[in-house]
C-alpha cells in the first residue's frame, strides 16, 4: 500500500494571527506565532532547523506539515537606472513580474496580484495577456520576502532596508483578488514582520466599486486609482471597468475610503499619457475641474510602448503644458519618471507569462518571452 503524502501547510503567507490560531491548533502557546513571523520575514529564515528559539521536537513535527515556500525566480535583471525587475514562477507554472525602483533614500517595490488580468485596459501590456489565476497570499508576500533577499539585508531595519516602499501596481487588479491581498499587506504592516507604515503601502485599483467600499472597512493604505480620462465617454474606451462603475460612483466610493482616514491622506489619480487621446488642453481642464471635487493628487505618466499596441506616448512638451494647467488651478501634479523601460519594467509594461484562461491574449499581438528581452541587460 502506497502512504498518502501529507500536502503541508505554506507558512509564508500566514498573517500573525492566522500564525497564532495555528501553532494553537498543533498544541502549542500562542507567543510560537510571532515567533515564527519574525523567523520568517525578519531573518529570511525557511528553515525550521535554523530556527533556534524552537524545540527540537517542534521543529521535527513543523518539517513534517508545513513549509516556508516562496515563488521560484527564474530571472533577476537590472536597469541602467538601478531599477531591477524579477520573474517569479508560481503554482500551476505561470510567472509574474516583480519590480524594485530607487529613488534616493526610498526604495520602491511594484507587487502583482494576480497572473494576467482580466480587466482589459486598453493601454495595458498586463491587460493584453488574459487572466489566468489569482495570487495566494504566500505568492504576493513572496514577491516582498524574495526581494529582500536579493539585497542581503534585514527588511525590519529601518535604517537598512532598501525596500521602503510597496505598491499593489503590478500584474493584476488587486481589489478583484480580495482576500489574499489584504491578507498580504497586513503581513507587510505588521511590526513582528515588515513594519511598513499604511503611508508607504498602497493598493491601486481601476475602480472595483464593491470591493472598494469594502476595503474600506478593513484597512487604511494608502489609496490610488488608475484614471487616465476625466469623462465617462473616454474612460469606457481606455478602463472598460467603467462601463459598470462609471465616474461619479467610483468618486463616491474614493470620498468614502478617505473620509474613514484617520489623517488628511489623498487619494493619487494616475493619469497615463497617450498622444492625440488623453492629452489636450481641454481634457486637462476637464481633469482640473473633476479634481476639485476630491482630496487628490495628480501623477501624469508617461505611456510606455509595447508590441502590438495602437498608442504612442505624448510628448514632453505636450505632458508639461498638461501638467502647467493643473499646476495653474492649484493641483498637486507630479510628471512619472520612466524607470527600467530598457527592461520592459515601467508602468502598464508587466506581461509575466501568462497560460491565458480568458484567449483574449489570442486576440494581440504576443509578447516576446520576458527571459529573451532582458538576456543583454547588464547586471
Amino acid at each position: 500500500m502506497i502512504e498518502k503524502q501529507i500536502e503541508k501547510v505554506n507558512l509564508l503567507g500566514f498573517t500573525l494571527p492566522k500564525m497564532e490560531a495555528f501553532f494553537i491548533s498543533i498544541g502549542e502557546k500562542k507567543f510560537r506565532g510571532a515567533q515564527m513571523v519574525k523567523w520568517i520575514h525578519q531573518q529570511g529564515i525557511t528553515d525550521f532547523e535554523q530556527m533556534t528559539n524552537l524545540s527540537k521536537a517542534l521543529r521535527k513535527q513543523l518539517k513534517q506539515i508545513a513549509e516556508v515556500r516562496p515563488p521560484k525566480v527564474t530571472f533577476e535583471g537590472d536597469s541602467l537606472d538601478g531599477t531591477r525587475k524579477w520573474l517569479m514562477e508560481v503554482d500551476g507554472g505561470s510567472k509574474v513580474e516583480t519590480v524594485y525602483i530607487p529613488d534616493g533614500d526610498r526604495g520602491t517595490l511594484c507587487v502583482s496580484s494576480q497572473v494576467g488580468c482580466s480587466l482589459d485596459c486598453s493601454f495595458c501590456s498586463t491587460g493584453k495577456q488574459g487572466f489566468n489565476k489569482n495570487l495566494t497570499t504566500a505568492e504576493i508576500i513572496g514577491q516582498v520576502f524574495l526581494a529582500a533577499q536579493s539585497f542581503g539585508l534585514p527588511v525590519k531595519d529601518s535604517q537598512k532596508r532598501l525596500v521602503t516602499n510597496v505598491v499593489m501596481m503590478g500584474m493584476g487588479e488587486p481589489l478583484l483578488n480580495f482576500d489574499s491581498v489584504i491578507d498580504a499587506m497586513s503581513i507587510m504592516l505588521e511590526d513582528q514582520a515588515y513594519g511598513l507604515s499604511k503611508r508607504r503601502v498602497t493598493l491601486s485599483t481601476s475602480g472595483v466599486v464593491p470591493n472598494l467600499n469594502k476595503l474600506a472597512k478593513v484597512t487604511d493604505v494608502a489609496l490610488a486609482i488608475s484614471l487616465h480620462a476625466p469623462n465617462d465617454s473616454l474612460r469606457n474606451e481606455l478602463v472598460p471597468i467603467n462601463r459598470k462603475y462609471p465616474i461619479a460612483t467610483l468618486f463616491d466610493s474614493i470620498r468614502n475610503y478617505l473620509s474613514g482616514l484617520s489623517d488628511n491622506r489623498r487619494v493619487t489619480f494616475e493619469y497615463t499619457m497617450l498622444k492625440g487621446v488623453n492629452d489636450s488642453d481641454g481634457l486637462a481642464r476637464e481633469l482640473s475641474e473633476l479634481a476639485k471635487t476630491i482630496r487628490c493628487k495628480i501623477n501624469l505618466i508617461p505611456f510606455n510602448p509595447f508590441p502590438g499596441t495602437k498608442y504612442e506616448v505624448s510628448s514632453r512638451n505636450r505632458i508639461y503644458a498638461f501638467q502647467r494647467i493643473l499646476l495653474s488651478d492649484g493641483h498637486v501634479v507630479t510628471v512619472r519618471k520612466t524607470r527600467g523601460d530598457d527592461i520592459d519594467a515601467a508602468c502598464g509594461q508587466l506581461a509575466g507569462q501568462v497560460a491565458d484562461k480568458t484567449k483574449r491574449s489570442s486576440r494581440y499581438i504576443r509578447i516576446e518571452d520576458v527571459t529573451e528581452r532582458i538576456q543583454e541587460i547588464p547586471h
